[in-house]
């Protein structure tokens, strides 16, 4: 199986699956010297754990990560950083009853045609929970990019959309509630909603909208490396993501050239930042944002058609711990992917100064 690795000079490479011993990752590429504030790559861990509240699934898993190379009193080594996160609260018999049938809107079928073999306890290396690798290496890339403030926020759970623009809003306040929604009165509409759905045996999609501060001009180049490019493949690389769009997105396709262009002050910045950030594919060193759509969770807790391995017609009940909305824990996984982008373009960006390139 390929492509389980991200990036080029930071890189990461990631392993395990949702039932199996554990999780883990080698981050190659991490220059030497860091000091490493390890209490914040846990905190990092623990916004995006299972079981942190009642809106998200119930499985209950510390999700302590152990390094195991690269770290030496506090600080990188400069050779590959391993870490391990144990499974521990794993029920897989509450899968039992998928092992010859395909969930809808999940990744068996195709992942059985393509290899003819699969691991269907929780979805085995399709399962969302891969995803707590990638956080900790985002962390870990956060505090290599020292200055820069990468912070996302829910934005929108399904009809219910936070439509203030992110400047009118204090993003360090989505930390407060257990949606992470910055505006309380929304946060509060969506948790319900949540609820709601989740009695209903239903599931429930939403956006997350991440805003990257103090970016240098230069990153990224103008063909086929753009940054927003790669921001887009990463976002795109998360379980359940649909879409993803930067500065105005769809909007601004309604708005004329005269209306769109974001017009130069002297000192270089812009009036408006239409461009979110970003033009010709390089940063501009205005405020980068972007939104990224996730769709309902595909297991329910409802009776489906479904086929079975030989394609016979059957119906399945979902069964397990799931979420019912997964954007608030979705979050930390976007803010780490966007510094995953970052660590690695900064390091190409020195690269080439350096080599005159």
């Amino acid at each position: 199986m390929a492509g389980n690795s991200f990036g080029n000079l930071f890189s990461l490479t990631t392993f395990g699956e949702s039932h199996g011993p554990a999780l883990g990752g080698v981050i190659d590429g991490c220059p030497a010297g860091i000091q490493l504030d390890l209490d914040k790559i846990q905190l990092d861990l623990d916004r995006r754990k299972p079981g942190q509240s009642a809106i998200v699934t119930q499985r209950k898993e510390p999700d302590e990560v152990r390094f195991l190379s690269g770290i030496f009193e506090g600080k990188t080594t400069g050779t590959p950083i391993g870490f391990i996160i144990e499974n521990t609260n794993q029920k897989s018999h509450d899968y039992s009853h998928i092992k010859d049938s395909f969930r809808p809107s999940h990744a068996d079928y195709v992942y059985n045609k393509k290899y003819g073999f699969r691991d269907y306890r929780g979805g085995g290396r399709s399962s969302a929970r891969e995803t707590a690798s990638r956080v900790v290496a985002g962390a870990i890339a956060k505090q290599f990019l020292k200055g820069i403030k990468i912070r996302a926020f829910v934005s929108s759970v399904g009809h219910i959309t936070l439509d203030k623009p992110y400047t009118s809003l204090d993003i360090d306040q989505a930390e407060q509630n257990i949606v992470r929604c910055p505006d309380p009165e929304k946060a509060t509409e969506m948790e319900s909603f949540i609820k709601e759905v989740r009695k209903d045996g239903d599931t429930v999609g939403g956006t997350v909208t991440c805003v990257i501060e103090n970016l240098p001009i230069g990153l990224g180049e103008p063909a086929f490396e753009k940054l927003h490019a790669e921001l887009g493949k990463a976002m795109l690389s998360i379980n359940a993501v649909k879409g993803f769009e930067y500065g105005s997105g769809f909007a601004g396709t309604a708005m004329r050239g005269s209306e769109h262009n974001d017009l130069y002050n002297e000192d270089g910045t812009t009036k408006t930042n239409n461009s979110g950030g970003i033009q010709g594919g390089i940063s501009n060193g205005m405020d980068i944002y972007f939104k990224v759509a996730f769709k309902p969770v595909a297991t329910i807790m409802q009776t489906q058609p479904t086929i079975d391995i030989e394609g016979n017609p059957v119906e399945m009940h979902g069964k397990g711990r799931h979420d019912p909305c997964v954007v608030p824990r979705a979050v930390p996984i976007v803010e780490a992917m966007a510094a995953l982008v970052l660590a690695d373009y900064k390091l190409i960006d020195q690269a080439r100064k350096h080599n005159n390139i």
